[in-house]
């Protein structure tokens, strides 16, 4: 569960980092002014740098609580497959 967690939020961080970009570079044409640009191209690396420092705090806390997080998730998969038996 957790290696499925890992993987999920990087596919994530990867479809980010490549929307941001490819919306910066199609919009960069039609930004008429140096400083406008200036203003987007740091709008774009915050958002970048937020958003993925978020994911990678998210994901090293599921690592230091991995077993009381997905234990609970185990348990409870358990409890219900033994309900429905």
């Amino acid at each position: 569960m957790y290696r499925s967690d890992v993987r999920g939020s990087v596919l994530l961080i990867v479809c980010l980092w490549a929307t941001i970009l490819f919306v910066l570079l199609m919009t960069w044409a039609y930004i008429p002014h140096g400083g406008i640009k200036l203003v987007v191209v740091v709008a774009a690396a915050a958002v970048l740098i937020f958003n993925t420092a978020a994911i990678l705090a998210m994901l090293n806390h599921y690592r230091e609580d991995k077993d009381f997080i997905y234990g609970l998730d185990i348990k409870n998969a358990d409890a219900y497959r033994n309900r429905q038996s």
